[in-house]
């Protein structure tokens, strides 16, 4: 099977329930508190592998426990590690998380080692790949490394599948090296200026994304569903309503699973009901990592 190779942040997720989330400057009494594995990185990946991916990560840890406990937890989910960095210099990255009654949630990410992960860090083996393998890549490590990757991997004629979060400007060189890329609704307004509300305003900034030189657009919207925008295709596709529990990973998870739709063959159409399936699933079940499914529950 297609490999997907993942480069991205790996985090040690501390997690607060409370009735609502707090404003500024008020301290409100929570209730269960949980430590969870996170990172985008490493919630996209151990999304890919367990629903059967082929997944590689390259990520940076601290050597202090939560590093040693993120590289136990990858090896359990049959991740490949060759590529996983240790700095010793900094802690692994750290997420303090609030999520209120309704699902909804409050990050907070202390990006330590992931910040440190650089270009001279990977190494060219990783690029000794099939044209048919996927990069998959979010924004919680520098982005002068993403565009290496990114600007690599295209010349090798690997598609490259970028959720862009947390969002931040992103340079032309970068985009056009994109094959796919799936930002939120918030994400989508902060690279687009495009407030995404329905249906209308979601196609004028997958466009806006697609004239920047990005080949295929999905802009996530929760329990609306997923926007799909190519060339051929541009259409809204539904997710079956769920009682949210956590949202916290829900878009980690959809990426996971959208690439291992698309590596497996799958039309984009096909791949992004996939995602969707996966995400509904996750939104019902605490954690990060701890939501992501199995292929045996998709059906």
């Amino acid at each position: 099977m297609n490999r997907i190779i993942v480069v991205g942040s790996s985090n040690t997720d501390m997690v607060i329930k409370s009735k609502k989330l707090p404003l500024p400057g008020e301290t409100i009494l929570g209730g269960t508190f949980l430590m969870n594995p996170g990172g985008k990185g490493a919630n996209q990946a151990v999304a890919a592998a367990r629903l059967n991916g082929n997944v590689t990560f390259v990520t940076k840890t601290g050597n202090d426990m939560f590093g040693e406990e993120a590289r136990h937890i990858f090896d359990k989910e049959h991740i490949d590690t060759r590529f996983l960095i240790k700095d010793s210099k900094n802690p692994s990255g750290v997420a303090l998380i609030n999520v209120d009654e309704n699902g909804e949630n409050s990050i907070v990410v202390a990006p330590g080692s992931n910040g440190t992960l650089q270009a001279f860090d990977i190494s060219d083996e990783l690029f000794r790949t099939d044209p048919t393998d996927i990069f998959l890549m979010q924004l919680e490590i520098p982005v002068g490394t993403v565009e290496y990757v990114a600007e690599k991997a295209f010349s090798k004629g690997n598609r490259v599948i970028l959720n862009p979060a947390p969002a931040r400007h992103l340079s032309d060189d970068l985009l056009k090296c994109i094959y796919m890329i799936t930002p939120n609704e918030t994400e989508a307004e902060m690279l687009t200026n495009i407030k995404v509300t329905d249906t209308k305003s979601a196609q004028k900034a997958a466009e806006e994304l697609q004239s920047y030189g990005v080949k295929n657009v999905i802009i996530t919207m929760g329990g609306s569903g997923a926007y799909l925008h190519t060339e051929k295709i541009s259409k809204m596709i539904p997710v079956v309503p769920v009682k949210a529990i956590d949202t916290t990973a829900a878009g980690d998870i959809f990426n996971g699973a959208l690439a291992v739709s698309i590596a497996e063959g799958s039309d984009l159409e096909d791949a992004v009901r996939f995602a969707n399936k996966a995400a509904s699933i996750s939104v019902t079940r605490m954690g990060a990592q701890a939501s992501a499914p199995f292929r045996k529950e998709i059906g």
